[in-house]
């Protein structure tokens, strides 16, 4: 029993969870996903136009929210790892989410509103890691790389699903009221996460401890297993890789939406809001589909290959928008953001699963490694809105693609395969402990 009195005896390390429903942990990433996307992308654009914020005003809301929840993940994580009460974490930071959304509705000025997106921006941290953390507690590692991609699937018909809800309840009542649905979500995802037995969950492999012999089922540090603290993140090189790979892919990745968003506004002012939502529901949906093929063909082929390709289609991606300004050309090639990031999404909690079995400090890494994407993400929205001013879209959109062709060498340079070579090596204990030097 663990230490804190919570949850019974877990299922054996090779086993799914007792009492575990797979359609639990479904209904976990769709609601999580409603709830996030009924709030992040409606906010500036209520602000502006219903509010009449002032463009700065907006920019210092959304940067101080933004780098706050940076400087919040690693620690989040460690602290994610050291709990047992990880679903208890998701529904506290899903309160915090949803009362944050009402006090934006009801008072929608600024120091409320820079206060609850602040406090909106540091609970979003937990929901990846623990979710993670969730999925590696309640399946073993045989079945993981499936269940991450259905993990995908669902987050992606999530995001579908509110992006559609919301535009209906802007069109019927208005763009304020979009809010109200966060805090309704927020308690259908509470409900959905407490449906999943404690019981279930073996907290040593939810924090990337493998169950041996000689060590607790509690998490505890049983006979000959050591737990690294941030030191592991330094000394780990292909951790490092990875990380330094992810900033450059975000890096190169998180502007281009926005950019492409901003010709059709040029273009088309009246239809500017349907054809943002068109670029993000048509990308959405190629996700879905590429998640589910991802997860089951990430142990058979690795996660290296499938990776390059991921990393691969981004620099073209960015190349090809550069070719005409046709609205229906740039939504088809926004297609190609499907594959990329649906690839990328999916591979990256296995990745750092692969990197982090045995240490003990999965959602550390995990925090890490969202650290470095958050800091490439939002470094590259002022360096490509600099470009964009003083050379226009089409530089930008080739910086972005150099910066894309550098993470896709950096990746097949330095990152090596981290699958098990054999579905043995999938099991407890069949892995040495990971070199912290190599």
């Amino acid at each position: 029993m663990p230490a804190d009195g919570h949850g019974g005896e877990p299922a054996p390390s090779g086993e799914t969870g007792r009492g575990f429903r797979p359609a639990s942990l479904d209904a976990v990433n769709f609601l999580l996903a409603d709830v996030r996307g009924a709030l992040g992308p409606y906010l500036n654009v209520f602000l502006v136009t219903q509010q009449h914020w002032s463009q700065s005003e907006v920019g210092l809301v959304t940067s101080l929210a933004g780098w706050l929840g940076l400087a919040v993940q690693t620690p989040i994580g460690a602290a994610i790892d050291a709990t047992h009460r990880k679903r208890e974490a998701i529904v506290l930071a899903l309160v915090v989410l949803g009362a944050g959304a009402l006090c934006i509705y009801l008072f929608p000025n600024f120091w409320p509103v820079l206060i609850a997106n602040t406090l909106i921006a540091v609970v979003g941290d937990v929901f990846g890691p623990a979710v993670a953390a969730l999925t590696l507690g309640l399946v073993p590692q045989r079945l993981l790389a499936r269940r991450m991609g259905r993990n995908a699937a669902f987050d992606h018909a999530g995001n579908v699903a509110v992006a559609a809800l919301a535009g209906l309840v802007g069109w019927l009542f208005s763009q304020q009221a979009v809010f109200l649905l966060v805090p309704v979500f927020a308690i259908l995802s509470s409900l959905a996460v407490l449906s999943i037995p404690a019981s279930a969950i073996d907290q040593r492999r939810a924090r990337g401890v493998e169950a041996a012999a000689g060590g607790g089922s509690d998490g505890g540090v049983g006979d000959g297993e050591t737990v690294s603290g941030m030191g592991i993140l330094v000394h780990c090189r292909p951790l490092m890789i990875f990380g330094i790979c992810a900033l450059l892919f975000h890096f190169a990745n998180a502007p281009l939406l926005p950019l492409v968003g901003q010709k059709l506004a040029a273009a088309h002012p009246e239809w500017a809001t349907v054809m943002m939502s068109s670029c993000i529901i048509a990308a959405q949906l190629v996700m879905l589909p590429i998640a589910v093929l991802v997860g089951r063909t990430a142990d058979r082929l690795g996660r290296k290959p499938i990776l390059l390709v991921g990393f691969a289609i981004l620099p073209l991606r960015a190349v090809l928008y550069t070719l005409s300004d046709n609205s229906a050309w740039l939504i088809g090639v926004q297609l190609l953001d499907g594959v990329g990031a649906g690839i990328f999404t999916v591979l990256t909690p296995l990745v750092i699963a692969d990197l982090m079995r045995g240490t003990g400090r999965y959602n550390l890494a995990f925090g890490a490694v969202a650290t470095m994407q958050g800091v490439g993400a939002a470094t590259s929205g002022f360096v490509t809105g600099v470009i964009v001013d003083r050379f226009g879209y089409s530089a930008a959109f080739l910086t972005a693609g150099v910066m894309a062709l550098i993470a896709l060498a950096a990746l097949f340079l330095g990152l090596p395969e981290t699958a098990p070579s054999s579905p043995a090596e999938a099991e407890p204990g069949a892995l040495p402990e990971p070199g912290l030097a190599e």
